[in-house]
């Protein structure tokens, strides 16, 4: 782009945002404008241009909470409870009795053909946390009759049946911000009420991101081919692009791009260290490998197996490089927290080689213990925190290496989702028991009994989440959402089957639309 047709797009971006700003004041200084006012504000999330009115959406929310607390008054209920509790605001479920019969038992007549009152309530469901029996109830009442009206839609192509296949496919809380973005804005237009400054200025930001992620990627690919992995280690994966995706998902906020940058590569070599541990490296050089990173820098590069030599160069070239980058920051000690997890990390994998060259069969407690640091989750988060800046503390680091109950949920659901999918094919070469097989055997059930026990687990686990994004003061919200998109990206690679290792059309049309197309405006 013409430096003085980028000048016009900044020019152009900087009036909507103005205006839009100026529409999220009205609304919320007017009360009988505070349901528009939350109409606004998701409007805004699903478009993908919340980092702009992050300041707006707080004060419009806490404003909001202010005045009614868990007493939301008139329609826009279920809007009222998943914005607010997105926010981290702990507002009750209670309020969905309104919905229930006069016997307080079965679910409103009048609400089995109010088709977006339904996709409301149930999207608001999946805000819940462990014990909340009526957004249970709620999910089943509407995910049931979700089914029922698109199997009477089967045969249009209307907006509301392609509305309701996409909800029930995954539900708005489980999508990746950027994908919901690119699904919303078509849907957002073709509303008759919609909002024209707001579809304008989405178009454009995204269009202006995405020159951004296109820039970062090249550098990801060049540091990649660098090494020439493909050639190198022909064992290995080869998804450099998949991990900058993958990336993208935790943060695609301008101001993170070097925290995405950093991460992909992290992840490449989380991908690397997978490979070599899982399927290539004999028992005894994976012993010398490991005992080389836990020395680590100090190793010397002679002691190392040959085939092992490419790896640890590349994981020095990224410490120095991310040393460098965090020392102009001014956070250079935050390096000596991604290293201890890196190191966690590392020695995980070598108790599972230890248990495949000893054929050991591990509980299902001992598996899930190990396995949890071994899914290279905690590893992950750690990462991602390390130059967001002044967003990160100590404290944060603290936080997250105590393995706090928000963690270990994501970890948990990171491990089992994987388990689900790449359990057939992992058993079939010599690899570590999967947690499917360690319950198989503790518990003597079938293993289509395990699939069903594990896919409850999951949907736990994003609840339990849910409950810490709510009661968990310790960390500020921008470090929740870093947990909480790292599960979405889990149930966009790893969701039926492992996209990530069998790169499909699904993923590839996601990676190009995200990087490649822009939006036509």
């Amino acid at each position: 782009m013409k430096h003085e047709d980028q000048d016009r797009v900044d020019k152009a971006i900087d009036d909507l945002i103005k205006e839009v700003r100026k529409e999220i004041l009205e609304t919320l200084n007017n009360p009988t404008e505070h349901l528009n006012c939350l109409k606004l504000v998701d409007a805004i999330q699903r478009l993908g241009i919340a980092y702009y009115f992050e300041v707006e959406i707080n004060q419009a929310l806490q404003h909001i909470y202010d005045s009614y607390g868990d007493n939301w008054i008139g329609a826009g209920t279920s809007l009222w409870f998943r914005l607010m509790r997105k926010q981290g605001f702990f507002v009750s479920s209670d309020i969905f009795n309104i919905y229930k019969d006069d016997k307080g038992e079965a679910f409103n007549e009048c609400l089995k053909n109010d088709i977006q009152g339904l996709l409301e309530l149930y999207e608001a469901t999946y805000m819940s946390i462990p014990g909340e029996v009526i957004l249970d109830d709620a999910l089943d009442f509407t995910r049931n009759r979700l089914y029922e009206i698109a199997k009477d839609l089967l045969c249009s192509n209307s907006t509301v049946s392609t509305e309701i296949y996409e909800a029930l496919k995954q539900p708005l809380h489980k999508r990746l911000p950027r994908l919901e973005a690119l699904r919303y804005i078509p849907f957002y237009q073709k509303q008759t009420c919609h909002n024209d400054s707001l579809l304008k200025l989405s178009k454009l930001a995204f269009n202006a991101l995405q020159s951004l992620h296109k820039k970062e990627l090249s550098e990801i690919t060049r540091w990649w081919k660098v090494f020439d992995v493909p050639n190198n280690l022909p064992y290995a994966r080869n998804r450099s692009v998949e991990c900058y995706f993958w990336a993208l998902g935790v943060y695609y906020e301008p101001k993170y791009s070097q925290s995405r940058m950093f991460l992909a590569r992290v992840l490449a070599m989380e991908t690397l260290f997978d490979d070599t541990y899982d399927a290539y490296g004999t028992y005894e050089e994976l012993l010398v490998l490991t005992e080389a990173i836990q020395m680590w820098p100090s190793t010397c590069l002679d002691e190392l197996p040959e085939n092992m030599k490419l790896i640890y160069r590349m994981l020095m070239n990224l410490y120095e490089e991310m040393e460098e980058i965090l020392a102009k920051m001014g956070k250079s000690h935050h390096l000596n927290h991604v290293q201890d997890a890196m190191q966690e990390h590392i020695r995980s994998y070598m108790t599972e080689a230890k248990w495949t060259h000893e054929g050991y069969i591990p509980t299902v407690e001992e598996h899930m213990e190990l396995t949890y640091i071994s899914s290279g989750y905690k590893y992950t988060l750690v990462a991602s925190f390390a130059t967001m800046g002044d967003a990160i503390t100590d404290n944060t680091f603290k936080w997250v290496l105590t393995n706090p109950p928000l963690v270990k949920a994501c970890c948990v659901l990171c491990r089992i989702m994987d388990d689900i999918v790449t359990h057939k094919e992992e058993q079939e070469r010599n690899h570590v028991a999967s947690g499917i097989e360690c319950y198989m055997k503790q518990f003597d059930v079938t293993e289509q009994h395990v699939y069903g026990v594990f896919n409850e687990r999951v949907e736990y686990a994003w609840k339990e989440m849910n409950k810490e994004s709510l009661i968990c003061k310790d960390v500020k919200m921008h470090v929740v959402m870093r947990v909480i998109n790292l599960a979405r990206a889990m149930d966009v690679l790893y969701k039926n089957k492992d996209h990530f290792t069998h790169v499909g059309e699904e993923l590839i049309s996601h990676i190009k639309s995200l990087v490649v197309d822009a939006i036509i405006t």
